[in-house]
């Protein structure tokens, strides 16, 4: 077991002391969206207080805004690895990733390939089929239904030296699969293809580094690591310089500023900055010391930009992600002993580095919906549908069957909270629910 100890962090999340008709609330929803610490919340109450403003005004606000901007920029880049020139801000990834799309279809036609996943979530999907309008083939990599997996024999059979684009998830934000990224990278290099990550799935999961990947574009949104409603979008500085945005005619012409369409969420910039202080302020946390993350209101100081900022990173999410494998050990063991459950996704122990802690399965005889809505009763927080990963839902079957019902787990999240859980699925299955 991990030395990770989650009772001295749950008390920086003030929704975890939420109940539910008398039971405590079990936030197993993570992969829609994670809870935010105090420091988060603080830090975007003080923006609004003391520095509300428009940016690049000649007044103490708005410079204050300019320093919020600057500082979110510097933030993402120590959480990605790259620079903070390299990172754009937007509504979300979705808008992002639409945004890019278009960007880079001016450039594409007939006789030009892009291949995306069944695996995806639609937001890596949709974006990149609406170049068919423009003339370019979509293909769609199939997926190994057995557990879940990217066919990367399709995927070598698939590209080829007409393929421009490469669009995959790092993780799959249904069944909580971990591609293997570096090797569709080198793949799509190989042929001359750029390649879109979508690491929003991931992102809370697991130290990512943009320069060792050698991608070409990564997205994350800042709701699913702990902070407010931001989309991140990492990208060579070389392909910001060479594309054609579509945007304003003030907007600047050089830097992020020339894709980052129109006033930001400022505050959310704010919170996003936070949220990436308190995730490197975990480095120093353990089961003997206490986390202390900096911000506004907050008992500790934030960790220094730069070089140590991103140490601390990779040494904070390496931690949750051994924490979190520990998880997923318990969820899962107990989850395959439920009567009457089929599970989809990686099972083997063994292979537990492959997957995040994130779990989908149906019951037979209740309908994904009816499972989530009794959950709910009991306040564990659990998701139905497709995710938004539409092809793999169609590829499983289970689209026409409501879905699956989706457990996903966070650094927050405890053991005790797992069993309790596993009780509660175990009297549904058997009737006594």
């Amino acid at each position: 077991m991990s030395c990770f100890a989650p009772m001295s962090i749950r008390p920086h999340f003030p929704a975890l002391s939420r109940q539910i008709n008398g039971h405590p609330a079990l936030f197993f929803d993570a992969p829609g969206g994670t809870q935010v610490p105090q420091a988060v919340i603080d830090a975007m109450a003080h923006y609004l207080v003391h520095t509300n403003a428009n940016d690049h005004g000649a007044f103490p606000t708005s410079q204050a805004t300019d320093a919020v901007i600057d500082a979110a920029h510097n933030a993402i880049a120590d959480l990605l690895g790259c620079d903070a020139d390299e990172v754009i801000f937007g509504q979300n990834m979705t808008s992002l990733t639409f945004a890019v799309s278009r960007a880079i279809a001016r450039d594409l036609g007939p006789g030009d390939e892009v291949l995306v996943t069944r695996l995806d979530h639609d937001a890596n999907v949709a974006p990149w089929y609406a170049l068919e309008e423009r003339g370019v083939t979509v293909r769609a990599v199939d997926v190994d239904v057995e557990d879940c997996t990217l066919d990367m024999e399709d995927f070598a059979a698939k590209i080829t030296p007409r393929t421009r684009l490469v669009a995959v998830g790092y993780a799959s934000n249904a069944v909580g699969t971990i591609n293997d990224i570096r090797r569709v990278i080198d793949m799509a290099r190989s042929v001359g293809a750029l390649t879109f990550v979508d690491a929003v799935h991931y992102a809370p999961h697991g130290p990512i580094d943009v320069r060792a990947l050698n991608c070409d574009f990564l997205a994350c949104s800042a709701y699913k690591f702990f902070a407010p409603h931001v989309g991140c979008l990492y990208g060579k500085r070389e392909h910001w310089e060479r594309l054609r945005p579509y945007k304003v005619r003030p907007a600047a012409e050089s830097g992020p500023g020339r894709w980052e369409t129109g006033t930001q969420n400022h505050e959310g910039l704010a919170g996003t900055t936070a949220a990436v202080d308190y995730l490197a302020g975990l480095a120093h946390h353990s089961t003997q010391s206490e986390l202390r993350v900096g911000g506004p209101g907050t008992n500790g100081a934030a960790p220094p930009n730069g070089a140590g900022r991103r140490a601390a990173l990779v040494t904070a999410m390496n931690s949750i992600k051994a924490y979190e494998r520990d998880l997923s050990e318990r969820l899962i063991a107990g989850i395959l002993e439920i009567p009457g459950l089929t599970f989809y996704g990686i099972r083997e122990p063994e292979r537990f580095d492959q997957r995040t802690p994130t779990v989908s399965f149906q019951l037979a005889g209740h309908a994904p919906r009816a499972i989530a809505d009794y959950l709910g009763q009991q306040g564990i927080f659990a998701w139905d549908g497709h995710f938004y990963a539409i092809g793999l839902s169609e590829r499983l079957s289970v689209a026409d069957k409501g879905g699956l019902v989706r457990v996903g787990l966070a650094h927050y999240n405890t053991v005790a909270e797992i069993d309790r859980f596993l009780e509660v699925l175990e009297e549904l299955a058997r009737g006594r629910g």
